[in-house]
């Protein structure tokens, strides 16, 4: 797994050594990348946009959302190796101070009264395949106002996923890579 583009681009991620973790494939990165860039649908400038990444793993997204001018990246992943690899993939950014991480359950946060004050350009969610949940997490982000009118909330799931995604949001497009299923919405 590598940094597709950006100031850093070619530059090698660790992953965890176990299987807990998911990564984000590098094909399917950069799908996503590419629509992002190149849509008519989609008007988020990379450059200078908020971050939210969701179950971060080895921060993959936003990691190559950092290399390619992101202003600020909230990673989210609370599974301790996980945690241990994107703090080390973290450390090419060390100095500049763009990105903070949780090391908490998304699930659990959003139901708190804990807050994040931003709103984001992107928030990208990317839950284990089996996870059920997702449309609560949806509804959350909702409920919070966090996605600016203008963002995106990209979904990853597995293209053979039964679980429909809530009619709450607006799906602008979804793709298939491989045997990942890909959501972009607002």
């Amino acid at each position: 797994m590598r940094i597709i583009s950006g100031r850093f681009k070619g530059k090698k991620l660790l992953l965890p050594k176990d299987k807990n973790t998911r990564p984000l494939k590098d094909l399917v990165k950069e799908s996503i990348f590419n629509l992002l860039e190149h849509s008519k649908q989609i008007n988020v400038n990379l450059k200078d946009s908020i971050i939210l990444d969701l179950f971060s793993g080895s921060g993959s997204f936003g990691i190559e959302c950092l290399s390619r001018g992101s202003k600020y990246v909230y990673f989210f992943e609370n599974y301790f190796e996980a945690i241990k690899v994107l703090e080390k993939n973290l450390l090419i950014f060390k100095k500049e101070k763009k990105f903070q991480i949780f090391k908490n359950n998304c699930f659990e946060y959003f139901n708190s009264d804990r807050k994040i004050d931003k709103k984001f350009d992107i928030i990208f969610i990317d839950p284990p395949y089996k996870e059920i949940k997702i449309n609560m997490l949806i509804e959350k982000i909702i409920y919070r106002k966090i996605l600016k009118k203008d963002g995106v909330l990209i979904i990853h799931r597995h293209k053979n996923d039964k679980i429909e995604i809530t009619e709450k949001i607006n799906i602008i497009d979804i793709r298939t890579y491989g045997i990942s299923k890909v959501y972009f919405a607002n």
